[in-house]
């Protein structure tokens, strides 16, 4: 815990930039009949009825120290669709930085392994070489930031029914470019002397063990 929140107390450093990354599924649901538009003194208005079209999967980067977000969509969420996510970090986000730190959780895919497993081994390594991997504690996702962009995504996109794949990605697109163009960032309040004074029982307690 407290690796994760020193990381987000540094000063921004754009040669070791720290990245929060997470996925989350999201469902492709779509109307049986047609909406009937909105017209002066009327809302909009959809039929209770709706249609489930599968689901896609929501790969979601956020700059901890800049006003920067990125989603990619995929239709599943695979070792190699992890690996690809790292690449891409490297090779196209941040193609200067010396190291990137991410911060994930421990879902079993989310691991060096994973690289070996989609990629040539000196690519994997090459990759690897620019990563440094901070998790989270198990059952503490929340300590993730990128979980607080997650659910602004959901309040501010995905809030109604969006029924198929090329939809979506032109809807998260545009939330995406927004919010990177508004600058929008997270301010993050929960500090290394907060946890300790709060969360006393993530701690060992010397007397008991004396």
């Amino acid at each position: 815990m407290e690796d994760v929140l020193d990381l987000y107390a540094e000063a921004a450093d754009p040669k070791r930039p720290v990245v929060c990354f997470d996925e989350s599924p999201t469902q492709l649901i779509g109307d049986v009949r047609q909406p009937i538009p909105a017209v002066p003194g009327q809302l909009e208005r959809y039929d209770c009825e709706y249609r489930r079209n599968g689901t896609a999967n929501l790969f979601v980067f956020l700059d901890a120290h800049r006003p920067w977000r990125k989603v990619k969509v995929t239709d599943r969420r695979t070792i190699r669709d992890f690996a690809e996510c790292m690449r891409d970090l490297v090779d196209v986000h941040y193609p200067k930085a010396e190291r990137i730190r991410v911060v994930l959780d421990n879902l079993s895919t989310h691991s060096p392994g994973a690289l070996y497993e989609a990629f040539p081994a000196p690519q994997a390594h090459r990759i690897l070489r620019r990563l440094e991997f901070h998790y989270t504690p198990k059952h503490a996702s929340w300590l993730n930031m990128v979980e607080i962009e997650i659910g602004v995504l959901r309040s501010q996109c995905l809030d109604r029914r969006i029924g198929d794949r090329k939809t979506l990605d032109v809807e998260i697109a545009a939330w995406q470019d927004q919010r990177n163009a508004q600058a929008d960032a997270i301010k993050w309040m929960f500090t290394t002397q907060h946890a300790r004074s709060k969360l006393l029982r993530a701690y060992p307690d010397p007397d008991k063990e004396s």
